[in-house]
């Protein structure tokens, strides 16, 4: 049997087996996922041991450590999973209910009922984390899920996907709506853009290249944001005490995820006093800052930016800093160089902050928070099966609705149109 054969017989399996997920009620879903969150506890050893394979493999074919990181299934790892799938359990069921319920002049009452989308196609690198996150959202929602994970995380996969498998059985469930695709050849993604016969929805997680790469060879709509460029402007109303620990925690708690930060904007005014200490602080947690001249001579730690530096997602540490005349050109930076994923404004003026609310673009705008806070997990909706930079029809955080679509619902009493 051929690779391509091989794809389009597991996209039809998912397809088929998916039909039975929506007349599941909530409590036979919420108790498969519960055998899971058991599972992963009781199966860690395993799970770690598989992934142990993925991280030797990796550091023999010169992985960065931001990539390892990403690729690692620590003992916290493992736990924010079952943490994730208890949070989910806990939130409402999206599916079955009816919305913007009306009644027409000629009795007919019409409503719009959350259904499943059908089946998703999840393509995405190193995080196997996102292999249990995503299969979560999707038997909640009622929905058929095939993954295709990066090859430098292929046993992690295959053993989550085997627990996962497992976790469906022990409820009557057809394994087969959570597929996770066996074998490394990147032909494989190519083959699964083409089965628009079986697959509703492609949601590709990982590098620029990776989402580029589908969005060119897919026959099936795809929702994406290909880069986090993501910034903090920090105004001139900023409360200079509170501003460095949540650049910090922006820049260094995980530099190499989408949400970390790249670009820092500060305010002409307060940049003299502001700039010196926050590179002070940058420098002690070994982040490389490249400025522009204004920043260069505020202090000696930062280095003269290349022109290919500003709107560069380094996922590393390194970060660009721009010293802005005010709001205005903060914006204009921002709209030029973002990447419509996450915005942050460090300031105490109300007004300002809510200019920054409404006249800026991105998936999640924020004021005196972290950029690290645009995760499904972070923002109430349990685990995230993704971040969609696109606005159709899911813009930020996809949780549980945003797999979901709406279908109209129309009662009547024997009318018929005239």
């Amino acid at each position: 049997m051929t690779l391509e054969t091989t794809i389009a017989e597991l996209a039809a399996k998912t397809k088929s087996a998916s039909t039975a997920l929506v007349s599941l009620s909530t409590q036979v879903k919420n108790d498969v996922l519960e055998s899971v969150a058991r599972l992963l506890a009781t199966e860690k050893a395993d799970i770690q041991s598989e992934n142990q394979k993925d991280l030797t493999a990796g550091k023999e074919k010169g992985l960065s450590a931001a990539m390892l990181d990403r690729l690692t299934l620590s003992d916290g790892v493992i736990d924010s999973m079952i943490t994730g799938i208890k949070e989910l359990i806990a939130l409402p069921d999206p599916i079955g209910k009816i919305e913007d319920y009306s009644k027409r002049p000629n009795g007919l009452q019409v409503g719009r009922m959350r259904v499943p989308l059908g089946v998703i196609a999840m393509i995405y690198e190193s995080r196997p984390n996102v292999t249990v996150d995503a299969a979560a959202l999707a038997i909640k929602t009622g929905n058929g899920v095939i993954l295709r994970g990066g090859s430098e995380a292929i046993h992690s996969n295959l053993i989550l996907a085997e627990i996962l498998k497992k976790g469906l059985a022990l409820h009557g469930i057809s394994p087969d709506v959570v597929q996770v695709i066996p074998v490394t050849d990147r032909n494989a993604i190519t083959f699964l853009l083409q089965q628009e016969e079986s697959i509703d929805l492609v949601i590709p997680r990982g590098g620029e290249g990776l989402i580029r790469f589908v969005v060119e060879h897919s026959r099936i709509p795809v929702l994406k944001h290909y880069k986090g460029v993501c910034h903090i402007y920090v105004d001139k109303d900023a409360d200079l005490t509170k501003s460095i620990p949540i650049i910090i925690n922006s820049k260094t708690h995980r530099p190499g995820v989408c949400n970390a930060l790249e670009g820092i904007l500060i305010h002409k005014d307060v940049a003299p006093s502001f700039l010196p200490a926050l590179a002070k602080a940058l420098h002690e947690k070994n982040v490389t800052i490249k400025g522009c001249p204004a920043s260069v001579q505020l202090s000696d730690i930062v280095v003269a930016a290349e022109e290919n530096d500003w709107g560069t997602e380094f996922l590393d540490l390194k970060v660009c800093v721009k010293v802005v005349s005010g709001f205005e050109e903060a914006k204009n930076y921002i709209y030029r160089y973002g990447s419509q994923h996450t915005e942050s404004i460090l300031t105490e003026n109300y007004t300002t902050a809510q200019r920054f609310i409404t006249e800026i673009d991105a998936s999640a705008v924020m004021v005196n928070a972290s950029t690290r806070f645009n995760d499904g997990g972070q923002l109430g909706l349990g685990a995230e099966i993704g971040i969609s930079t696109t606005k159709l029809h899911a813009y930020g955080p996809m949780g549980l609705e945003e797999l979901t679509t709406r279908k109209f619902v129309v009662y009547g009493q024997g009318q018929v149109r005239s």
